[in-house]
């Protein structure tokens, strides 16, 4: 079955990001998604975190390829996703457990084709900039 939501994740030389970046994806409440972990020729443990993580959970996949940067990398995942939605998550990224359901719904509720959430980001440990606002984006 046609996953509601392809997860492609560009990786590149984050090893110490990556496992709370796939863990936070895994954590996600609405589980129909699939996971595309694209290893864009990491020099560091990326591409091996990558591939634990393949034997984890059926909803992995990874694309091992030559360096070709964030775009070529984004570009290979949404070659190969088959959800009827794609997300894209960076490796040093970690989603609040609700991101995708609510994208999902609102963008389904709203018969829209793009969902976009503003973003939090982590100085010194402490959250800045945390909002849960959705913006839609109607044909």
């Amino acid at each position: 079955m046609k996953p509601k939501i392809s997860i492609i994740v560009p990786v590149y030389n984050v090893e110490l990001y990556l496992v709370q970046c796939i863990e936070s994806i895994l954590a996600q409440t609405i589980t129909d998604y699939e996971v595309l972990l694209v290893n864009d020729g990491s020099t560091d443990r990326s591409g091996e975190i990558c591939d634990e993580f393949v034997v984890r959970d059926n909803r992995i996949n990874v694309i091992h390829k030559k360096n070709g940067g964030l775009s070529s990398a984004r570009n290979e995942g949404i070659k190969k996703a088959t959800g009827d939605y794609v997300g894209f998550v960076d490796g040093d990224d970690r989603l609040d457990p609700e991101m995708y359901k609510k994208l999902y719904q609102i963008c389904v509720d709203t018969d829209s084709d793009i969902g976009i959430c503003k973003l939090g980001r982590e100085v010194n440990g402490k959250l800045i900039n945390d909002s849960n606002e959705i913006y839609i984006l109607r044909r």
